[in-house]
This record gives C-alpha cells, sequence and structure tokens, in this order.
C-alpha cells in the first residue's frame, strides 16, 4: 500500500496504538498475478459485518485522538462489491480515513461514485508501461494492463486523486527514468516501489546484483529531482533521514516503538507487525495469530501482543540483533518479519534480500546521485 514505509521503528517492543489497521474485506482477487503471495486468493471469503463493526469500535477513539486510517486491500477489495463493502464502512466513525488498494481493473463510474461518497483514497497497482505489466494477468492468463488503464481514465474523469504501487522484478539501467515518465504522466499523487520479494506463495528468487539495484535507486532519484512534482515515497524517507544524519537527530527519527499493523482477516483473526502472514500456518509457529476481534477487544489483542505467540518475542530479538549490528539500523529499523520468516524460515534472522534491496541499496543509491552530482539533494522533499 502506499504510505510511510512499512515496519519502521523497534527500539522498545511494539506500541499499544496502531497508527493503522489494515482490514480484508475478501480473500477473491479477479486478477493471477505471478508475484502475488497471497494464498487463498481465487476463494471468495467475505468479511462479515460484525467483525467491522468490532474494528469500528476499536480504533473510535484512535480516530478521534489523532488521523487514523483503515487500509482495505487483499485480495481485491472491489471483488466484494460495492453494497458488501459500503456496509463494512457504515460501522466505522466518519473521523476515520479509509483507503483501499486495488487493481483498478473493477473501476468504473459507479466505483468512482462510492469512493466520492464515502472519501475513500485509492491507491492503484500497475508496474508502469503495458510492457512491464507481465505479470499482472486474470485468471484466464490474459494481460490485464488495457482493464486498468480503463479504471484509471475512469478515475481521472470523476477528478478523483489516486497514488499508485508499483513492483519492479528486475532493477536494470534505465528503467527507473521510464517508471518515473510514466507514473508522472498518468498523473499519481504518490507513488511506492517495492523491489519484488520473496513472500507466501511467491517462491521466486529476488537477489540482484549491488550496483544494479544502488543504480536503480540512484537513476530514480535523478529522475524525480529533474521533476519532482509526484511524492515518490521511498526517496523521501531517505531524504528524511540524511536530513536527519546531518542534524545529528538520525537516533530519533524512527518511532521508539514498532506500529503492530494489525491485519484483520475475512473471519476476523488478527495478525500483527506483517500483513504477509495473513492466512500461512507453520508446525512451529501456528497460525500467526494473536486473537480474533469477534470474541477479543482490538486494543486487548494490541496490549498482550510482546506476550502473545512466540514468533513476535522471536522477532523482537531479531529486531534487537539488528539494533546492534546493523549500521543501517537508524534507517531501517530492523528487517520485516514476514521477510525474515520466508526468506530464513525463523523470525530471529536478520538481513534479508529485502533489506539488501528495498533498505540498503536504496540509502547507497539515493546518496551515490547526491555524491555524483554534486548537488543538495538534501532538503525539502516533494513539491
Amino acid at each position: 500500500m502506499v504510505g510511510p514505509q512499512r515496519g519502521s521503528g523497534g527500539m522498545r517492543g511494539i506500541a499499544a496504538v496502531p497508527g493503522y489497521v489494515v482490514m480484508q474485506p475478501t480473500t477473491l482477487c479477479n486478477l493471477d498475478c505471478s508475484y502475488c503471495y497471497l494464498p487463498f486468493r481465487a476463494a471468495d471469503r467475505r468479511m462479515g459485518v460484525p467483525v467491522a463493526e468490532a474494528v469500528a469500535a476499536a480504533v473510535e477513539g484512535w480516530a478521534r485522538a489523532g488521523r487514523f486510517s483503515v487500509v482495505w486491500h487483499g485480495g481485491e477489495p472491489m471483488a466484494a462489491g460495492r453494497e458488501h463493502l459500503a456496509s463494512l464502512l457504515a460501522p466505522f466513525d466518519p473521523a476515520v480515513e479509509h483507503h483501499v488498494q486495488t487493481n483498478a481493473t473493477l473501476i468504473d463510474d459507479d466505483w468512482c461514485e462510492f469512493f466520492a461518497r464515502h472519501a475513500v483514497r485509492v491507491s492503484v497497482s500497475v508496474d508502469g508501461p503495458e510492457r512491464r505489466n507481465g505479470a499482472r494477468v486474470t485468471r484466464g492468463g490474459r494481460p490485464a494492463y488495457q482493464r486498468v488503464l480503463r479504471g484509471v481514465a475512469a478515475l481521472r474523469r470523476h477528478g478523483i486523486p489516486f497514488s499508485a504501487l508499483c513492483v519492479v522484478s528486475e532493477p536494470s539501467p534505465g528503467l527507473a527514468a521510464e517508471l518515473y515518465g510514466y507514473f508522472l504522466d498518468l498523473g499519481v499523487e504518490v507513488l511506492g516501489i517495492n523491489i519484488e520479494e520473496r513472500e507466501g506463495v511467491n517462491l521466486r528468487d529476488n537477489r540482484h546484483p549491488a550496483e544494479a539495484v544502488s543504480g536503480f535507486w540512484a537513476e530514480l532519484t535523478a529522475a524525480w529531482r529533474r521533476d519532482p512534482r509526484v511524492h515518490v515515497r521511498e526517496i523521501e524517507w531517505t531524504l528524511r533521514y540524511a536530513a536527519a544524519v546531518l542534524d545529528g537527530t538520525a537516533g530519533e527519527l524512527l518511532p521508539r516503538q514498532l506500529d503492530p499493523i494489525p491485519t484483520v482477516g475475512y473471519d476476523g483473526s488478527v495478525v500483527l507487525l506483517s500483513p504477509e502472514l495473513a492466512g500461512f500456518t507453520d508446525a512451529r509457529y501456528g497460525d500467526f495469530t494473536s486473537g480474533n476481534v469477534l470474541t477479543t477487544p482490538l486494543a486487548e489483542i494490541l496490549a498482550g501482543a510482546a506476550a502473545g505467540p512466540g514468533w513476535i518475542g522471536e522477532f523482537l530479538r531479531g529486531v534487537q540483533a539488528c539494533r546492534r549490528g546493523c549500521p543501517y539500523f537508524d534507517f531501517c529499523g530492523g528487517a520485516h518479519a514476514a521477510n525474515r520468516y520466508f526468506e530464513h524460515g525463523r523470525f530471529d534472522g536478520t538481513e534479508t534480500d529485502h533489506c539488501r534491496n528495498s533498505k540498503m541499496r536504496l540509502l547507497e543509491g539515493v546518496l551515490d546521485h547526491a555524491r555524483d552530482h554534486g548537488a543538495a539533494v538534501v532538503g525539502r522533499p516533494g513539491r
């Protein structure tokens, strides 16, 4: 989803209040992307209204205390249908911000009216120009790109601002500039770039030469600097970090506690820290859940998080190992739980390929651009 770098922080355990909640209105997705991590995307298991009511009761106080978001994500939220999705939104306090991460293939005029009526913020998953979207196919194996474009055209026709999330499977010279130009022309407000990760049912290798990945991020930085009308999530986070280093405040940039990122499944089950773990089970760790909102209030589930499933304690030990031994820790905050598990088979490992691709090489790429161009890259990001 487009937003802050997920999983940042982790100095002293898990926060009792999240910054946002992820909700799974249905497991079903109408596409069958080859890099998708979701295990049940061919099944239509829909969230019941009582689950939404339980979460809404929990987040009401958080929303009234400050900005709070509910992110509808995974499989394809719009596959639940407008009527059902409206029934899930209804219990929430008007102060709650709603976001949807969508492949855009189902967006039409009626959906645009729905987004406007319910003040839903939209982020579209698309991987750049048509030839870059080979992984994004229908259940029949047909390209989905033109359907994505029709959805984007509807958003633009209705004047609905949108963000984009792009997966990069193979960083290569020229790609970053091509992607930035594409999303600039598409009219997105915020862009998030994910180097493909080995997670869930996606077992494809995500190792790349270090120079290729850092070169990709340096090239993206150069393209953004030439015309910084799009907020690029990764670049702006990196620039904030670099500015904090110069100010001597880098150690204060990350939150002192991990955001628990509660992910509420269709059945009310709650997985913390990594949405990508939802739906999976392991002989050692069980199903990764920390409770169910239908039987235990969400605030109570979060309050007991550190003493919950054994994998969470193991993960926190791994974060502390990163803090002790990794020079990138103040930038990264520790490897993400799902990446540790799906790459190492456990949670107390440290460096992952995701770390290398999306944290270490990201920082190096932005700094390489600054050094090579002798320019004042660090400063006020964005427009």
